[in-house]
């Protein structure tokens, strides 16, 4: 397994784990997140904005990772402790053992969609 992908990996690790120590390791000091709703915040911001959702993790089921140099994207599954859950992709750029980069690309709650389906509705 590529250093790259051993870090992302370290990282949602540390989302299921509640260990924001390690998180803040993974992390560089000119680290920049970027979201539908974060425009390039930095690892503070991050760590105040973004950590306190872990409380509601209960596991990530990676369904791809595909590392390429110092980059990364996946797609995972997230489950929460609610029983939903939803699907996000991540870009990750890595500078030598540390995460630099993540942009979020949302994904959709895949229980309110297959039950929009499965009834017949199109809620969006």
């Amino acid at each position: 397994m590529s250093n790259v992908s051993n870090l992302v990996r370290q990282y949602f690790t540390a989302y299921e784990t509640k260990n924001k120590k390690t998180l803040d390791v993974l992390l560089s000091e000119n680290f920049q997140f970027n979201s539908p709703v974060d425009d390039h915040i930095n690892k503070k911001a991050y760590l105040q904005r973004c950590w306190p959702s872990s409380k509601h993790i209960q596991a990530y089921d990676i369904q791809n990772l595909l590392a390429d140099g110092n980059e990364a994207v996946i797609r995972y599954e997230c489950w929460l402790k609610s029983g939903t859950s939803y699907r996000n992709m991540e870009y990750f750029k890595i500078v030598g053992d540390k995460i630099e980069e993540i942009d979020v690309y949302f994904g959709y709650d895949l229980r309110k969609e297959f039950f929009s389906s499965a009834e017949g509705g199109n809620d969006g």
